[in-house]
C-alpha cells in the first residue's frame, strides 16, 4: 500500500524524468511568481470575498488550479530552496530561514533551475527576495541569473523588523551592488514588476526564465499610494492586490510581446500566512495553523498553472503537488537537463498538462527546520511527536503581533522554536503521535490514530526511512544523504 522509497528520490525515478527534446522550435518561456506569506484563503479563485485579484483569478480560468499544493517546508528560506533545487532543503541545510547574520548559504556545487535553464539557452533574471545566501557568493548572479535586484533577505530584517530593535539597515541590491539601503518598501511591488516587464521586453526573442519573488505580503507590508485604501480587507488586502496588478502586468506584457501562447506561467506562495499579525497577515481556511508550522495551513498554498494549449483551462487539480516537484517538472516541459546530485522531486508535467491518468506524489514527508513532524502518504497524513507553534491569544492588528504588549523578543539570530515564539507572538504547543484523513477532515481536526494502527504502524515505517535519509534532531537520529551547505566565514 505505501512505499518508503517513493519518499526520497532514487536513480530509477530520475531516469524515469530525463528529459526529452523540445517539440517546438523555441522552447517555452517559464515565468515563476512567488508572493510572500500569502495565504491559501487570500484569492478570489481560492475563496477570498473582500480581496480583488481579477488576475490570478483569469489565471485560474485560463489555466489549472491546484488546491492540493504543498510547499516543501512552511518558511522562507526552506521553501525557496526547495523550489529552485528539487531537494528537502535539510537535505542542503538551508532548513528555516536565513537572517542578517547568517554565514551559510546555498552550495555552489548544487545545480538550482536557472542554471540549468541558462545551460539551454535561456535568459533569466530574479526580482525580489532570494534568501538563499545574504553574502554575495550566494548571491543569484552566483546561482545562473544574468540580473538581479532586490533584497537578500526578507523585509522585516531591519530597523522596521516589528518586535527586534537594532537589526542594521535593510540592503537593496542590483546585481552584486549595494545601490541602497533602508529603500521605500511601499514601491517594492511597482518597482519589481517593471524590472520584471523590462526583462520579458528585452528577451523576447529567446527563451527566458522570469523568477518573481516579490517581498510583500510579509509583513511590515506596504502597498502604493494607487493601492492603499482600496481594498475591503484593510492594508493586507490592499498589498494582495497589489500584488494581482502585478500579475496582470506581466501577462499583458507577454502578450504585446506575443508571447503568451508559448510562456508557461505559475503562481505560488512560499508558505502560509503569518498568523500572528492577525490583520496584517492572510487566511488559511479551512486548514489548521499557519507559517512556521508542518500543519496544512503552513504548507498548503495557492498554486496555478497557465500554458495556453497545453495546460487546461478552468480546471481543478486534488492532486499532492509540492515545491520539490517544480524544478523536475519545468526541467522535463522545457527539455533542460536535470541536477546530476540526487533530487527529492518527481516530473509531475503529466499532471500539469492533464494527461489521462495522471497522478500527483503520493507521499510526502513535513518538516520544521530539522526536525521531522509529519508523513503523508495518500490521504492520510501522521503527525508525529513534536512542538509546534500557535498564536499567543487574539491576532496582532496594526503590524504588530499577538501578545505585543507582554513581548520580550529574542535577538534575531536566537534560532529554535521559542527564539521564533519570542520575536512573533506564538506561543509553544505540543502534539502526539495523530493520524488525520486529509480529504475527509482537510482542518486536521479529528485523530485517527486510534482507529486505524494499521496505518500508523505504515506511516511509522515511511518516518523512519525518511528519518534515516535525512536524519531527524527529535529522534537524535542522523542523516545519511544530506550534502553540505555553502559556508563564507569571512567577515563582512
Amino acid at each position: 500500500m505505501f512505499d518508503a522509497r517513493s519518499l526520497v528520490c532514487c536513480a530509477g525515478l530520475l531516469a524515469l524524468a530525463a528529459p526529452s527534446a523540445a517539440a517546438d522550435a523555441k522552447p517555452p518561456n517559464v515565468v515563476v511568481i512567488v508572493a510572500d506569506d500569502m495565504g491559501y484563503a487570500d484569492a478570489g479563485c481560492y475563496g477570498a470575498t473582500d480581496v480583488r485579484t481579477p488576475h490570478l483569478d483569469s489565471l485560474a480560468r485560463d489555466g489549472t488550479r491546484f488546491t492540493g499544493f504543498c510547499v516543501a517546508q512552511a518558511v522562507c528560506t526552506a521553501s525557496r530552496a526547495a523550489l529552485l533545487s528539487g531537494c528537502y532543503p535539510n537535505r542542503l541545510g538551508m532548513a528555516g530561514a536565513l537572517n542578517h547574520t547568517s554565514t551559510t548559504g546555498i552550495h555552489p556545487d548544487e545545480e538550482l533551475l536557472p542554471e540549468l535553464l541558462k545551460a539551454k539557452g535561456y535568459a533569466t533574471a530574479c526580482f525580489g527576495k532570494w534568501h538563499l545566501g545574504t553574502r554575495p557568493k550566494f548571491f543569484p548572479t552566483r546561482n545562473g541569473f544574468d540580473e538581479w535586484a532586490g533584497l537578500p533577505y526578507s523585509n522585516d530584517n531591519g530597523p522596521l523588523h516589528p518586535t527586534v530593535r537594532g537589526i542594521p539597515a535593510l540592503p537593496f541590491y542590483e546585481n552584486d551592488t549595494l545601490a541602497e539601503t533602508d529603500p521605500d518598501q511601499s514601491a517594492f511591488t511597482k518597482r519589481f514588476t517593471e524590472k520584471a516587464t523590462a526583462f520579458i521586453r528585452s528577451n523576447k526573442a529567446k527563451p527566458f526564465f522570469l523568477y518573481l519573488p516579490h517581498v510583500m505580503p510579509h509583513v511590515p507590508i506596504y502597498a502604493s499610494k494607487e493601492f492603499q485604501g482600496k481594498s475591503k480587507r484593510g492594508r493586507y488586502g490592499d498589498v494582495v492586490e497589489e500584488l494581482d496588478w502585478s500579475v496582470g502586468e506581466v501577462l499583458a506584457e507577454l502578450k504585446a510581446c506575443g508571447l503568451e501562447e508559448n510562456t508557461l506561467v505559475l503562481f505560488l506562495s512560499d508558505n502560509g500566512p503569518f498568523l500572528s499579525y492577525g490583520t496584517h497577515a492572510g487566511s488559511a481556511v479551512p486548514f489548521r495553523e499557519g507559517k512556521l508550522t508542518a500543519f496544512e495551513g503552513g504548507v498548503r498554498v495557492p498554486f496555478l498553472a497557465r500554458w495556453p494549449g497545453k495546460v487546461p483551462a478552468g480546471r481543478v487539480c486534488d492532486d499532492l503537488f509540492t515545491g520539490l516537484d517544480v524544478l523536475p517538472t519545468v526541467a522535463k516541459l522545457t527539455g533542460a537537463a536535470l541536477p546530476r546530485a540526487n533530487i527529492d522531486g518527481v516530473d509531475r508535467s503529466p499532471l500539469v498538462l492533464g494527461e489521462k491518468g495522471a497522478k500527483g506524489r503520493e507521499s510526502f514527508a513535513y518538516f520544521s527546520g530539522n526536525d521531522l513532524n509529519a508523513v503523508r502518504a495518500g490521504k492520510w497524513k501522521l503527525h508525529v511527536p513534536h512542538e509546534y507553534l500557535t498564536v499567543n491569544g487574539p491576532p496582532g492588528k496594526d503590524g504588530k503581533p499577538a501578545n505585543h504588549g507582554n513581548m520580550k523578543p529574542d535577538a534575531i539570530e536566537e534560532s529554535g522554536i521559542r527564539g521564533i515564539a519570542s520575536r512573533h507572538g506564538y506561543k509553544v504547543e505540543s502534539i502526539g503521535l495523530s493520524l488525520f484523513d486529509l480529504t475527509a477532515d482537510p482542518g486536521e481536526t479529528a485523530d485517527l490514530a486510534a482507529k486505524h494502527p494499521d496505518v500508523v504502524k505504515q506511516l511509522s515505517a515511511l518516518a523512519d526511512a525518511v528519518r534515516k535519509e535525512l536524519g531527524d534532531p527529535l529522534t537524535k537520529t542522523p542523516a545519511t544523504g544530506t550534502r553540505p551547505v555553502g559556508r563564507d566565514a569571512a567577515p563582512k
